[in-house]
């Protein structure tokens, strides 16, 4: 069984069209710093990504 290493992505906020850089396994919501719409949700783990990913950083 592999490990899935946790990345940095930026995503574009389906609302107001922001970029920003998100932790994918983030320990609390993480919201717009624009419009302060959701965009990622903490799930212990992974969390749900409510944003289109544009770039996965390495």
């Amino acid at each position: 069984m592999g490990v899935k290493k946790s990345k940095f992505v930026r995503v574009k906020c389906p609302d107001c069209e922001n970029l920003q850089i998100i932790f994918d396994h983030p320990s609390i919501d993480v919201k717009c710093l624009v419009c302060g719409r959701t965009l990622a949700e903490h799930r212990g783990g992974r969390g749900l990504i409510k944003a289109e990913i544009v770039e996965v950083l390495e």
